[in-house]
């Protein structure tokens, strides 16, 4: 296990949104786990994590799964991979952590990595820890006693356009994240590796994607640039202060060095707005239909302007229908562990029909 030392002290212990009882099928031996933790952090540190924490499980992921240690004096997080068949290079615990190490100094929104564990033997994954950011994390809707006007909803959205025009700015050989992707030639990558993912993840009750893969294939672009991107840049991973500031980007499982208008239409794949029609409302999962936030267009333009690119909404759709064809094959490849039984959680059940969905959603746009 690698440690990370320097900490914040003090914390809210009220209950945490979203926190709720460990799946059976999640569960780990958490005295294994604190018990390496402690032996690697330094003793004052150590001394706070005496005894077993309160573990409670965030139910929101779909991908990795995320723990609250809960201590009397300091909340902790802990990170490792789902059970069951898992996409080559997908839940790399030590990749994620090196990626956050080394972003955090020149990109302040990155939580403070604790401890790193590769041992395998130890909770039956690798995992990592890392500090709780208290805040806010926007759910499918905004807080009933958060009353804002359209002003500063629009405020809070470009807040957080902002921070994305930010990342993309990093200097990636500062950070030390130079070799963290394979240069140019990412768009083509792109589409042949998910689309080889989707095929590997195919389950014979939903569409073959194939019409969407080749039109993808024939229509890509070159690389506009090659920056640092997030891959899952959504409020759900967005932690906010008092202020609605953004205090913490949560969530770097699929960070690399990749083209910036990719991360961008990944984002708003899952950027549901109030006049989408009733079935791809039921996808939102962010509050992005609210009166004063952008829509899809908007944000294009803001974003754009920002980072002085230039798209016609022609050229852009390539980057809409690429994300949402990736998020089809995120909701495969989980719906594949749900199908095949490497999961009990029925709220994937619905994801072979999302799929379905997303891939006539994907032939629209083509025309």
């Amino acid at each position: 296990m690698q440690p990370v030392h320097g900490y914040r002290r003090g914390m809210d212990l009220s209950p945490v949104p979203g926190a709720g009882e460990v799946r059976q099928e999640d569960a780990f031996d958490v005295s294994a786990a604190v018990g390496r933790l402690r032996s690697q952090v330094d003793p004052a540190l150590a001394a706070e994590l005496a005894g077993e924490p309160e573990v409670r499980q965030f139910t929101g992921g779909a991908s990795n799964l995320t723990y609250l240690l809960r201590y009397p004096h300091r909340d902790l997080i802990l990170r490792r991979p789902p059970s069951g068949q898992k996409a080559r290079g997908a839940h790399d615990m030590r990749r994620e952590f090196t990626i956050q190490s080394r972003l955090r100094p020149v990109y302040p929104y990155v939580p403070r990595m604790v401890a790193l564990c590769q041992d395998e033997s130890v909770i039956g994954s690798e995992f990592y820890v890392m500090e709780r950011v208290e805040g806010t994390i926007l759910g499918r809707d905004l807080p009933p006693d958060l009353d804002l006007s359209d002003e500063q909803v629009r405020r809070l959205c470009t807040g957080v356009l902002d921070r994305l025009v930010e990342l993309h700015s990093v200097d990636a050989e500062r950070a030390g994240l130079g070799d963290l992707g394979k240069g140019q030639g990412y768009v083509a990558r792109q589409v042949a590796g998910w689309s080889e993912r989707f095929r590997q993840a195919r389950t014979d009750d939903v569409g073959d994607f194939e019409t969407v893969m080749a039109w993808l294939e024939a229509h890509r672009p070159d690389d506009v640039a090659s920056c640092v991107i997030h891959n899952d840049y959504r409020f759900d991973n967005v932690v906010l202060d008092g202020d609605l500031e953004v205090a913490a980007v949560l969530d770097w499982e699929m960070a690399t060095l990749g083209d910036p208008l990719m991360d961008l239409g990944g984002a708003l794949a899952y950027w549901v707005q109030a006049d989408d029609d009733e079935v791809f409302a039921q996808f939102r999962r962010q509050p992005t239909h609210v009166p004063g936030m952008l829509t899809r267009a908007e944000v294009v333009a803001y974003y754009t302007d920002r980072m002085g690119i230039t798209v016609t909404p022609e050229r852009w759709t390539f980057y809409e229908v690429f994300g949402l064809f990736r998020v089809a094959v995120i909701a495969q490849q989980i719906y594949y562990r749900y199908f095949h039984g490497q999961t009990t959680n029925e709220a994937f059940a619905i994801f072979g029909p999302a799929v379905g969905y997303l891939e006539q959603r994907c032939k629209e746009r083509i025309g």
